[in-house]
């Protein structure tokens, strides 16, 4: 039986076992299975690796998709360009880290994206900020990141005032304010200046209407929640799990 599986903390809602047992279930796959590993500590994944030898990948979320990266013996050049890797495949003992929230954000951002979506805020600065971050200049849109702890060139919330908004209609929430079990919570924003012109894409998949997408919603704002993009990375990891090995 081969393994795979998702490592973070807290993992209170895990759309990834759900995901990959209903796909091995549909597409007949009867070796595989896949679990959610809640790990209070980075320091766990050496214990954790060493009591499943039959783990072949897993994927990572909040808060390890950095900190993983010290546990690595090889990183694709994609992930090593972001400094954050959601994705890692186990072949002969070797851990290679990949970033599949990238490619994902891009193409479900495009689907809504319109024309004068020039400028965006990026709500938080964790290891999926840093996936948007990279898809965003990749794309040509000049962005702003936003922390409640800013540092050399990022915004607080704050500085969140009219001139901010309208500047920057297309606004990311990266952090998982508003998500499950907590959804009452949503970024500080001044929501009152929020319009038909603005883009509002919450990585949060759970729930599907967050408060953060309420206040779009409401407002007349394209809104868009994370779980087409969360499908996304999920099979562009298994693509990447069941690639034939390198030689």
């Amino acid at each position: 039986m081969t393994l795979y599986g998702l490592i973070g903390f807290p993992l209170s809602q895990s759309f990834s076992k759900r995901y990959f047992t209903e796909k091995f279930e549909e597409e007949g796959i009867a070796d595989c299975r896949y679990e959610a590993f809640e790990i209070p500590s980075i320091q766990y994944l050496t214990t954790l690796l060493q009591q499943y030898p039959e783990l072949a990948g897993f994927n990572v979320t909040i808060p390890y998709k950095q900190e993983v990266m010290a546990f690595l013996q090889e990183l694709d050049g994609e992930a090593a360009s972001i400094g954050a890797c959601n994705c890692i495949r186990i072949s002969e003992g070797r851990l290679k880290g990949y970033n599949t929230d990238a490619s994902a954000f891009e193409t479900t951002l495009l689907e809504q994206l319109q024309p004068h979506h020039t400028q965006a805020l990026i709500l938080g600065t964790g290891g999926a900020a840093k996936a948007v971050c990279y898809t965003l200049e990749k794309l040509g849109i000049a962005y702003k990141s936003v922390s409640r702890n800013p540092e050399e060139g990022e915004l607080g919330y704050n500085d969140l005032d009219g001139a901010v908004m309208e500047a920057y209609p297309l606004i990311i929430n990266t952090t998982p304010l508003g998500s499950f079990p907590k959804t009452e919570g949503k970024p500080d924003l001044p929501y009152d200046r929020i319009n038909s012109n603005h883009y509002l894409y919450d990585l949060v998949y759970n729930p599907p209407l967050t408060g953060f997408l309420e206040e779009g919603r409401k407002r007349g704002a394209l809104i868009k929640n994370g779980y087409d993009m969360l499908v996304a990375q999920a099979e562009l990891s298994w693509n990447i799990w069941t690639a034939p090995v390198e030689k």
